[in-house]
């Protein structure tokens, strides 16, 4: 019987996600807080403030403070150079809305006792992840896989 073994030119081996992470969860990512757009802000200033702040995705609330979707900076940024919008147009204008709707698209909620690895997972397949309170009444922050990669650097694994 003759045994193969592979040889890999990588120095350091893929760790499994339990292990990378160690039991870590996203309280342990030390994200910075939620910064939340209300639907009404003009464009101009959304962006004056996603550059200052250097956030990529903005979640956009409704007057209640519901989640109405996102802004995806990058592309806000486009479209004004472009010329597409107007400075003093509203950011909902621009937003990505959520579907709301639990049959057709299901949401995960993530708190920030939700573990590592299982955020991974959801990263794997979505841009980026809003942390919310146990009760999905508040966003707390907004997680992405550089998140991820930055927390595994800093642990050293």
């Amino acid at each position: 019987m003759t045994t193969t073994v592979q040889i890999s030119n990588n120095p350091l081996p893929t760790l499994p996600p339990p292990e990378k992470y160690r039991g870590a969860v996203v309280e342990d990512l030390q994200l910075p807080p939620a910064f939340c757009f209300p639907r009404t802000e003009l464009i101009a200033h959304a962006i004056e403030l996603a550059y200052d702040r250097d956030f990529s995705h903005i979640p956009v609330l409704g007057k209640r403070r519901n989640l109405l979707g996102y802004v995806e900076v990058a592309t806000l940024k486009k479209k004004w150079e472009a010329g597409e919008v107007n400075p003093t147009d509203k950011i909902s204008a621009c937003m990505t809305k959520f579907n709301r709707s639990p049959r057709t698209n299901p949401y995960t909620v993530i708190t920030p006792d939700t573990p590592l690895a299982d955020l991974e997972s959801f990263l794997k397949s979505n841009v980026f992840a809003l942390i919310t309170d146990y009760e999905r009444k508040f966003v707390l922050g907004v997680a992405t896989s550089q998140d991820l990669e930055a927390f595994v650097s800093r642990r050293g694994s």
